[in-house]
């Protein structure tokens, strides 16, 4: 093993693949992430996603991406083309190696009718609705279907006809014929192909019957040659189907095997697709990309980056047992990426003015690094001039203890640019500071002071629309209490407002980060910017703030 794995976390799977690959059990490895095309991939799929993809480039190997297209009612072409651009997003490629489930349509069909005639299968007529009446429950033995026993030819020819679309939906089914007694329900006589007069976003209208997910994954992972099948651990219990399904296939030259890890739960997130479509359909979001959605396609345009997801999926690591994960570590890493790579701006998003009386000692512009944690990022020049805007919050005619910021008589540093001192205020009619007279001194004065705050210059500063994003959930689990998760829709999970920038931040581009000085970090909007007019959402706060905000 190279020193590059042998310095990876050890897992159990990276432990299986290498006592395989030790074992000369396969002479290369073969994975597959295989996303069915119903809707768009979350922060969930991104774990699966670092795993398939990453175990096998680790021990050179590929990763195969195929569209598990198996259910034309709630498929789309849409979600396919997201999904290779989420993949993509994330950092992987899959080469050559895409596929459709549909592409093997053909040789499930036939298989299909090799069990049929080996009596392994057959034709069922008892109405969906009484299915569950068969199958029967864990602790008590299923019934057998009247037409378990028909004959070989008859569920031949009914199959025929129900491929050419001469039986009505609903009416037959094919079954596998196993073990109507086994304490694993999956494996009493399973449904494996049902009838769907459905055009398909891939094969059109060529087909009427269409295989079960458990019957298709397993056939797919052998059709392409995966070797190790790796899925979530909520497919546990149905690896005897999968197993039993490889064991009735003749003629493929490596067998896979699934193996199982426990999937991704963040805390404040819903991550079921049905209920994420609920949340767009019922337009409670802005769409799959709505920057509050877990979707990758929302992630990215909230501003976070392929790097932060991975390395979040590298500390969570792959293990067998379920847990809740703090959305907060997910923060926290693109918290620590971002600081490496955003631009560093001023921006205010409450106004206060700011005069400066001795206006002809200032300079017309100061130097700003444009992020201390990269030199190579080099520097900018700021406007500056005799009226600024400063938060509101950053001053206080009469301040509390410790409050350390803007004051009568008071001094504070200004960002990059000196000093200010506060020497009188201006008030409106209602009494509100509406201006602070100050004096300014420069940046080598020696003035102690325990405070820095940011400004604009008022002149110069460009307004631009910002989005102030949170989370979109009140509760740690959203859909894990008696009541609709819809109950727990954070109401401030998206506030809209101006704010004044340096005039620089006005020709940004889609896509690109920022950090706004004490403030947060930001993203122009990829959609709706416009050339000189950036509109930026709020990516994550400089530090973890919920909890306080969450109380009040």
């Amino acid at each position: 093993m190279s020193e590059e794995k042998s310095a990876a976390p050890q897992h159990f799977i990276r432990q299986i693949i290498s006592d395989d690959l030790a074992a000369k059990k396969y002479s290369s490895i073969v994975t597959r992430f295989p996303p069915e095309p119903n809707g768009y991939l979350h922060i969930g799929h991104a774990k699966a996603i670092c795993i398939d993809f990453g175990m096998a480039k680790e021990f050179g190997g590929r990763c195969h991406l195929r569209m598990d297209d198996t259910n034309p009612a709630k498929e789309e072409m849409e979600y396919i083309k997201s999904i290779e651009a989420d993949v993509r997003w994330l950092g992987f490629d899959w080469g050559d190696h895409f596929f459709y489930a549909s592409d093997f349509f053909g040789k499930m069909y036939e298989f299909a009718e090799s069990l049929i005639r080996r009596d392994k299968a057959y034709v069922c007529e008892v109405p969906q609705d009484d299915w569950k009446e068969y199958r029967g429950v864990p602790t008590r033995p299923g019934k057998e279907s009247p037409f378990r026993n028909r004959p070989v030819a008859e569920s031949l020819d009914l199959f025929g006809q129900m491929r050419d679309g001469k039986i009505e939906e609903g009416k037959m089914c094919l079954r596998a014929k196993i073990d109507m007694a086994s304490p694993n329900i999956h494996l009493r006589d399973p449904v494996i192909y049902r009838i769907l007069h459905e055009e398909h976003p891939h094969t059109g209208n060529k087909w009427c019957v269409y295989p079960m997910y458990d019957f298709a994954h397993p056939l797919e992972d052998a059709f392409e040659g995966v070797t190790h099948s790796l899925c979530t651990i909520e497919f546990e219990v149905h690896r005897p189907l999968y197993d039993w399904v490889i064991e009735n296939l003749e003629g493929v030259a490596v067998r896979p095997h699934q193996y199982e890890f426990a999937r991704l739960d963040l805390t404040y997130t819903v991550m079921s697709k049905r209920k994420l479509l609920e949340l767009v359909e019922t337009k409670l979001v802005n769409g799959w990309n709505d920057p509050r959605m877990p979707t990758l396609s929302g992630l990215r345009r909230r501003g976070y980056t392929p790097a932060a997801i991975r390395n979040f999926v590298d500390i969570v690591g792959v293990t067998k047992f379920v847990s809740l994960t703090d959305v907060a570590l997910l923060e926290h890493c693109l918290r620590e990426d971002l600081n490496k790579i955003a631009q560093r701006r001023m921006a205010v998003l409450k106004p206060l003015k700011v005069t400066i009386e001795n206006a002809a000692e200032i300079p017309d512009t100061i130097t700003g690094h444009n992020n201390p944690e990269d030199e190579s990022a080099g520097t900018r020049a700021i406007p500056f001039s005799s009226e600024l805007f400063i938060e509101q919050e950053d001053f206080m005619e009469v301040p509390p203890p410790k409050y350390f910021r803007l004051t009568p008589g008071g001094s504070v540093r200004i960002r990059n640019a000196g000093f200010l001192t506060c020497l009188r205020v201006e008030k409106n009619s209602a009494g509100e500071v509406t201006n602070v007279i100050c004096k300014w001194s420069p940046p080598t004065t020696e003035m102690k002071v325990k405070a820095t705050i940011h400004w604009v210059s008022a002149k110069h500063a460009r307004q631009v629309e910002v989005r102030l994003y949170d989370r979109l959930f009140t509760v740690e689990k959203p859909d894990g209490a008696e009541q609709d998760f819809k109950t727990f829709l954070n109401p401030h999970s998206l506030e809209v407002t101006k704010a004044f920038v340096e005039p620089s931040l006005a020709d940004a581009k889609p896509g690109e980060k920022f950090q706004f000085e004490r403030i947060a970090y930001f993203v122009a909007d990829e959609f709706d910017s416009q050339p000189g007019a950036p509109v930026f959402n709020r990516t994550v706060t400089l530090k973890e703030a919920w909890a306080k905000t969450a109380k009040k």
